[in-house]
This record gives structure tokens, C-alpha cells and sequence, in this order.
């Protein structure tokens, strides 16, 4: 992921968390790459789709639920959890998201 798609990402993240402070960035940064890296790895999404200044809104909506799911201690985790994962499931049985390796369908 290049430095200002991170740092988009990081501006729109901090709105949903409606925090207006630099103190956390960090931390958000870190979940961030941790949602990204785990749509890599579960073939959800392709290395390709985290270039330029901007992301699919489909991908950048599972990002920033994780983003606040796992920030702080928010009171509707598992519901933010479940709706991660639910999105990242999404993800991985769409066409044009995931690598099929060469299956038609």
C-alpha cells in the first residue's frame, strides 16, 4: 500500500472515529495495514487493488470496519467483527476481488 492511499485512509478513518487528534495515528496506521494484509491473505482482494490515491469503496468499507472494530474498546465489537468478516466473505466470492487462478465462472 503507497504512503497516500495509508494516508487517505487514515484521514477517513479518523472521521469515523470522530477523533481530532494526531496521538493515535500509529495505532491506526497499524490496523490500517492489519485489515489490508488480511484481505491479501485470505485472497479476498489482489495486491493491485491498494495502488494509486484511492481504493474500491467495497474494500475500503471492510477496512474501516476492522479499523473500528479493533480501535479502543467499542461497545458493538462482535457486531463490527461479524460485519468485517461478513464483507471480507463478500470480497472473497466476487469476481474481480479475488484471484480465481484461471477458473471460468
Amino acid at each position: 500500500m503507497n504512503i497516500s492511499l495509508r494516508t487517505n485512509l487514515l484521514v477517513d478513518a479518523k472521521e469515523r472515529l470522530r477523533l481530532h487528534t494526531d496521538a493515535f495515528n500509529y495505532e491506526i496506521i497499524d490496523l490500517i495495514d492489519s485489515a489490508a494484509l488480511d484481505l491479501l491473505k485470505r485472497n479476498a482482494i489482489q495486491p493491485e487493488q491498494l495502488d494509486g490515491e484511492c481504493v474500491d469503496p467495497l474494500i475500503k468499507r471492510a477496512i474501516m470496519t476492522y479499523v473500528r472494530a479493533y480501535f479502543g474498546q467499542p461497545e458493538d465489537r462482535e457486531q463490527l467483527i461479524a460485519d468485517y468478516n461478513e464483507q471480507k466473505a463478500t470480497l472473497m466470492m466476487t469476481t474481480g476481488y479475488t484471484d480465481w487462478g484461471g477458473v471460468n465462472g
